[in-house]
């Protein structure tokens, strides 16, 4: 399964599960990010780190250990 971290820009995704353990998932899943969520990729850096998506109409900068942590599909 494809992780937020591997998309590229101008990708529009599907949230399919969020991983990670307490306090991170938590975290992820205040900003928004739930199973079913659309994300549009906005940009990334030039090092990857960070990722800007659009999610629920806002705009959201996410590091790479927390992108890992979010799989979506097309």
């Amino acid at each position: 399964m494809k992780t937020l971290r591997q998309a590229k820009c101008g990708e529009s995704l599907t949230v399919q599960r969020v991983t990670g353990e307490g306090a991170i998932r938590r975290r992820i899943m205040d900003m928004g990010i739930t199973k079913g969520a659309s994300l549009y990729v906005r940009k990334v850096a030039p090092l990857g780190d960070p990722v800007e998506i659009t999610v629920r109409g806002y705009e959201l900068s996410i590091r790479k250990e927390d992108a890992d942590n979010i799989e979506v599909t097309p």
